[in-house]
């Protein structure tokens, strides 16, 4: 057999050329996973170490186009890598932002943020201001602009779908800029029933118990403990027994609250008048039910329309009329509460199904709460309707 030199030569060149190209290969295959993961590693730990940069989506929410589930990082850091990191149109940064807060913004297609004097906007269910109500957006509460109608937004907002004057309605960088600086964090209860305290250590006074599931405004953070508003109060409480939410507050529906069979047209008229304030403003000492008032004030002026004369103060009004238990409680009855059970410090109105309406501190105003949302101390029955 003749040996061919030519054919040997091409068959080692031909081997060459694979070598090489199997090598490229791999070289370009490691150097795209070292780019990518150092892009991701780079991405995440801007957002996670300063935590001043924010994602703005102006064509949809975080979610848009990931497929899965991932957590709050990797979706920062996919967004990132596909170049959605924007800043403000002017080359500057937001300010203040937590991956929880941009995720919470980034929700939004076209937010907007209610910012009015009154306490709260009426929300209705034409652009008119006759049109009837369907709810109402308390100051500082975010809606999703879904129009714009001479005037008038049509936003959705929580449950409720309706429109507002667009001239209360901060929106744009504002509105997310603003977002970041309102943002509430919020405690909820996880234990059967926690303990608040007038101190951060376990010796102190017990202020109030709240059950399971309830959600508190918290005032203040700190290593292993959180102060809580209770209403015109400050207590403390282990975070062992609750899980810490960032929120943006929602509209607030008209029928939050339902009456049961036997309620009298009285009662559930009293009921209503006092539900149409919810959202105005709370100030110590005040008996306006539209430029403010207290909780013994709110009491007292609501029993006033309907023919009761009420002390301007919680522990006098609690010596009127019958006591009964909290499972005899009527629409319109009074709830009393305090510290420990015990003193009284703040009363409310009871609306039916489990519910109460008061004015329980400056941050939240006039309100819908559980009526077991702290420790009671008694119940009073002065209507004989």
């Amino acid at each position: 057999m003749k040996f061919d030199f030519k054919i040997l030569v091409e068959k080692i060149k031909l081997n060459i050329k694979n070598i090489l190209i199997a090598v490229g290969c791999v070289l370009l295959m490691v150097a795209l996973i070292v780019g990518i993961s150092f892009a991701v590693k780079t991405g995440s730990k801007k957002v996670e170490v300063k935590q001043q940069k924010v994602i703005n989506y102006p064509n949809g929410n975080l979610n848009a186009g990931i497929c899965g589930k991932t957590d709050l990082m990797q979706k920062v850091a996919l967004h990132i890598e596909r170049n959605k990191y924007i800043e403000k149109a002017d080359g500057s940064e937001y300010e203040n932002a937590t991956p929880e807060e941009i995720e919470i913004v980034a929700s939004y297609t076209n937010l907007g943020i209610c910012q009015t004097e009154s306490g709260n906007l009426n929300i209705r269910k034409t652009p008119d201001p006759e049109g009837a109500l369907c709810g109402k957006l308390p100051n500082n509460a975010g809606c999703e602009i879904l129009g714009d109608n001479n005037g008038w937004y049509h936003i959705s907002s929580g449950e409720i779908e309706g429109y507002v004057k667009s001239e209360y309605i901060v929106t744009g960088e504002e509105a997310i800029q603003l977002a970041y600086d309102i943002m509430e964090r919020v405690a909820v209860v996880t234990a059967d029933s926690l303990r608040v305290r007038s101190e951060m250590n376990t010796d102190s006074e017990i202020l109030t118990s709240i059950p399971k599931g309830e959600k508190i405004t918290i005032a203040e953070e700190y290593d292993d403990w959180i102060a809580l508003e209770i209403d015109d109060e400050v207590g403390y409480c282990s975070k062992e027994f609750v899980e810490i939410e960032t929120r943006l507050r929602n509209a607030m529906t008209l029928t939050e609250a339902r009456f049961g069979e036997g309620v009298s047209d009285g009662r559930a008229a009293l009921v209503m008048f006092a539900l149409q304030y919810v959202g105005n403003r709370y100030v110590w000492g005040g008996t306006s039910l539209t430029k403010g008032v207290d909780c013994s004030g709110f009491t007292m002026q609501v029993y006033k329309q309907f023919g009761y004369s009420l002390p301007h103060y919680s522990g006098a009004q609690a010596k009127i009329g019958k006591t009964i238990k909290i499972s005899e409680a009527q629409p319109g009855d009074l709830v009393f509460y305090g510290r420990g059970g015990k003193s009284i410090g703040h009363v409310a109105i009871y609306i039916g199904n489990g519910q109460i309406v008061h004015a329980s501190n400056k941050r939240d105003g006039i309100k819908i709460s559980s009526v077991y949302y702290r420790s009671i101390v008694k119940v009073q029955r002065i209507l004989d309707f």
